[in-house]
Parts: C-alpha cells; structure tokens; sequence
C-alpha cells in the first residue's frame, strides 16, 4: 500500500455506511472495508459499534478475533 492508502481519522469518520455509502473500521492501524457484510448494515453492527472508527480498543470485549476482519478487505493505513 502506498501513501495514497493512508488514512486520517477524520477521512475515517466519513466512512460510516450511512445510506447504502462505504463502512469502513479500523483495528491495530488497519482500515478494513466491511460493505459487504450483512452485521454492518448501514454502518450499524448489532447496534454495539459504527462504521467509521477506529476499534481497536473494542475488540478487547468482541466475541470474536482479528481473524474475522481476515475476511474483509484491507482498503488503508490509519495515520496516527
């Protein structure tokens, strides 16, 4: 990935899924497209968590681990 697929938090923000738009999350400074799935529809997952942020410190509590974002592509970089 180049400098182009890097991220800021606040480009990060825009990427909320909100009417059908990209979901975009990020975990450990990885920016994962997760569109595709039907658990975060509208951006919303299970009404615990929204598209457009950064994670990390929620997957802490997730029922699941890293491997899940596996299957999602890797669309960027957070910048710190």
């Amino acid at each position: 990935m180049g400098d182009e697929d890097r991220m800021t938090l606040e480009k990060l923000s825009k990427k909320t899924g909100a009417g059908g738009e990209d979901a975009y999350v990020a975990v450990e400074g990885k920016v994962y497209d997760v569109s595709a799935s039907d658990l975060w529809e509208d951006g919303d997952h299970m009404g615990s968590h929204a598209a457009g942020q950064d994670l990390t410190e929620a997957m802490a509590d997730a029922p699941h681990g890293m491997e899940v974002l596996d299957n999602f592509p890797q669309v960027g970089k957070l910048e710190e």
